[in-house]
């Protein structure tokens, strides 16, 4: 590629960036567009923005900028969570070590790369991207040893930087740990593969089990029913079934007589509309058949149930030991936050995951490889010259205008399979829910890591494979050669490695600000449709995009620093605009529902160390090719190095996200025995974890009842708890204290004394009862 096409697609992303940025600023202002921009502000304030025209509403400004810096880290953790932090931390990581690489790399070796040749140069833009890359230098080169140097200082400060970062992430996960407000989760022992008998109930199967050998510690238990869609429309019915068959027997006459009616055109009479006697199907009148195994709740029990602990650490030592001499039975774990169960899973067989998780990566695998063909399709509009003497039939396209081909080199080529890594995270959130995740959290950490597989996978290694199959076809033919053969093909492909930083990052950062699919929602909502605005759906952050995306960037950034040096200021800048529109997110768009506690930092830091092991193994055979021994030499131990440092934070940081350190769960157990705060704990572990109502509940028809807004379940059904009060309930003296407290104004998020005109509850209580 030439330089004159990189500056083609850089022009235009560029061009796309200041456009999305200044039309962000002006939408950001309108109050009609306040539920995008402000969803999680707005959804804390409780009000409503007036339609009231200000000029400075339509005028492009910073401003939002200088306050996305302006969060402190406390702040920032207060609003979003630990794992905004670690994300926010994993931005500030890779803006660190890749300025001392653009400082290192940029003065130190690319005026090395320009002139390793003696050669006669062009002009600037006419230049190819080769002579910038480390394939310009000369074999036996006495500068190598420079580079070698700068590859040291990175993994080094990289390394350093790493730990500090790690132990960072850690000591909030401890802080996390000991918030204000208790976490059921910390009292709740998830049970699967409960053994099932004839004789008793899953329910009297687990009160005796835990009430024989964890009688010191165990509190009570609830069950859990199938929640999926069919057995959701099959309870549904069994429910409508015997209200009817109760409304049925109550008040119907059975023994009446038949009604006759007269026609109207021949005037004989006719009984054909007629009660039908039912004394053969309920044997007594008025009384309803409770023993029909068909409505029995005890068929829709599954072999899974919440069991409550009195203590922190009775919940830890029952999750971490073995229960039984049969590992699938009594499995216990550590119940998620009650915000975070994916209730359509936790009813799975236990016996059955295994055979998920096997069929849900053959598929993922599976997908991986269908992607090859536009991968390899995509990489070929890059290289017009190689790919011409493959394809004849395309000699037209390179007699076309230079800025033509100048845009399908160096602009379409990203662009293209930017479309088609939109498909990817569905498709992986949808395997990663086959699997059978018991959270909604860990499934979006199975798909982040799927995706991250899947970007590197076909992002990197298939563009340098597919490039190195249109020049060599023995790749693969000598394994061991390898490092060598990539160290062949990467410096060629630093060019569209630049334009997709361009393409998927500059432009797709600010697609992310712009929130279009937001607006087009909103809009068709609003205007189209005629409905009110939606203002229970806040948005949660979409962590299994978005780390994968900046770890990919990551993982170019380390591979090229050394090979090609010019792809490092066009990272820099995307880390930088990456660190103030994702806070801006984070602090106004998004909605935290539930928090991790740090756990995708272990996935930062894997694919961290991969990075680094991966850069040093491709310079180790470019200085093999440039017949280097002394530079190949010292990055042997460096290699050694790295791997050695990764085992000492696994041993000594890692721990600390596997689990709950016993010290501390006891000081906290005896905190809150000391100062009486123990018995409260206790009795909001009865409704902690609601799933639906009772099922032998009466439900009035008069009433409707808002039980929550959890896309699988709502409601509570706890099995051996005696708790006061129903979530659904309203307190009488709380509504009526709410309607005396005066409601205070609110202004613009943006725009500082913008009147309100209506006010109105965005998030209303969804335990408050309409009486029809």
């Amino acid at each position: 590629m030439k330089i004159s096409a990189l500056l083609t697609s850089a022009g235009i992303n560029i061009g796309l960036s200041v456009l999305f940025l200044s039309l962000y600023s002006v939408l950001r202002k309108q109050p009609a567009n306040v539920r995008v921009y402000f969803g999680r502000r707005i959804s804390e304030e409780h009000s409503r923005l007036r339609e009231a025209f200000i000029l400075e509403r339509f005028v492009p400004s910073t401003g939002w900028i200088v306050k996305a810096l302006r969060y402190t880290e406390e702040e920032l953790l207060a609003a979003a969570g630990l794992d905004a932090v670690a994300f926010n931390r994993m931005l500030v990581f890779s803006t660190r070590i890749f300025s001392l690489a653009a400082l290192l790399c940029v003065f130190g070796i690319l005026p090395l790369h320009y002139h390793g040749q003696n050669i006669q140069h062009l002009r600037i833009p006419y230049e190819d991207l080769d002579i910038f890359t480390i394939g310009n230098v000369e074999k036996r080169s006495r500068w190598l040893w420079v580079h070698c140097l700068v590859l040291y200082i990175i993994s080094g400060v990289a390394c350093i930087l790493l730990y500090l970062e790690f132990r960072h992430i850690a000591r909030l996960r401890l802080l996390h740990l000991k918030r204000a407000t208790p976490n059921p989760g910390q009292f709740t022992v998830l049970v699967r593969g409960i053994p099932k008998t004839k004789k008793e109930s899953c329910s009297s199967a687990v009160d005796d089990f835990f009430t024989k050998y964890h009688a010191s510690s165990y509190l009570f238990h609830q069950i859990v029913y199938k929640t999926g869609k069919v057995q959701k429309i099959m309870t549904g019915a069994k429910k409508a079934c015997r209200k009817l068959k109760n409304f049925t027997d109550t008040t119907v006459d059975q023994s009446c007589k038949a009604i006759t009616y007269r026609c109207c055109l021949c005037g004989a009479s006719s009984n054909s509309f007629q009660l039908l006697p039912t004394d053969e199907v309920v044997p007594s009148k008025g009384k309803v058949d409770l023993d029909d195994s068909s409505l029995n709740i005890d068929n829709e029990e599954c072999a899974a149930a919440f069991v409550f602990f009195k203590t922190r650490y009775g919940a830890l030592v029952a999750s971490d030991v073995l229960q039984t001499s049969n590992p699938t039975k009594w499995v216990t774990d550590l119940a998620p936050e009650p915000n975070d169960v994916y209730w359509s899973n936790i009813w799975l067989p236990y016996k059955q995951l295994w055979i998920r998780r096997i069929a849900t990566l053959l598929g993922s695998v599976v997908f991986m490889l269908l992607f090859l063909a536009p991968v390899t399709f995509i990489n070929g509009l890059s290289q017009l010259d190689q790919l011409q003497k493959r394809l004849p039939f395309l000699n037209g396209i390179l007699k076309q205008p230079h800025h033509l081909v100048q845009l399908i080199t160096g602009y379409l080529p990203s662009v293209i399979l930017q479309i088609f890594l939109y498909t990817v995270a569905p498709i992986m959130m949808l395997f990663s829910t086959l699997e059978g995740p018991i959270s909604h959290s860990e499934r979006k950490r199975s798909a982040c890591c799927k995706v991250l597989y899947f970007l590197i996978w076909n992002v990197f290694f298939v563009n340098v494979v597919s490039g190195t199959v249109l020049k060599q076809l023995d790749f693969f033919s000598s394994p061991k050669d390898i490092p060598v053969q990539l160290a062949k093909v990467i410096p060629g492909q630093a060019s569209f490695f630049i334009t997709y930083v361009l393409t998927s990052g500059w432009a797709s950062l600010s697609s992310e600000l712009m929130q279009l699919f937001g607006l087009i929602y909103n809009f068709i909502r609003k205007y189209v449709l005629r409905m009110k605005e939606d203002t229970e759906f806040v948005p949660s952050f979409p962590y299994h995009t978005e780390v994968p995306k900046v770890l990919l960037f990551g993982l170019l950034g380390f591979t090229c620093s050394v090979l090609a040096p010019l792809i490092l200021p066009f990272l820099l800048v995307y880390f930088f605009l990456g660190y103030v529109v994702y806070r801006n997110q984070l602090l106004n768009v998004y909605r935290t529902r539930y928090d991790t506690g740090g756990l995708y930092w272990p996935i930062i830091h894997n694919t961290v160390i991969f990075s680094l092991v991966l850069t040093q193994i491709i310079c180790l055979g470019i200085f093999g090719l440039k017949v280097s021994p002394v530079a190949a030499g010292f990055t042997i131990p460096l290699i050694i190095f790295t791997l050695l440092f990764n085992q000492y934070c696994r041993t000594r940081l890692l721990p600390l996200f596997s689990t709950f350190p016993a010290q501390n769960l006891i000081d906290m157990d005896r905190e809150d025995e000391v100062s009486g705060r123990m018995e409260h704990i206790h009795h909001g572990l009865h409704t902690a974890y609601c799933q639906f109502p009772d099922p032998e509940e009466d439900v009035q028809l008069e009433e409707i009842r808002t039980v929550g807004n959890d896309e699988d379940g709502g409601g509570c059904s706890s099995g051996g708890s005696n708790g006061k009060g129903s979530p659904g309930e309203p307190n009488g003296k709380e509504t009526l204290e709410e309607q005396q407290q005066p409601r205070r104004d609110l202004s613009h998020p943006t725009l500082k004394g913008l009147p309100v005109s209506r006010l109105q509850n965005a998030v209303p209580r969804t335990s408050r009862m309409m009486l029809r």
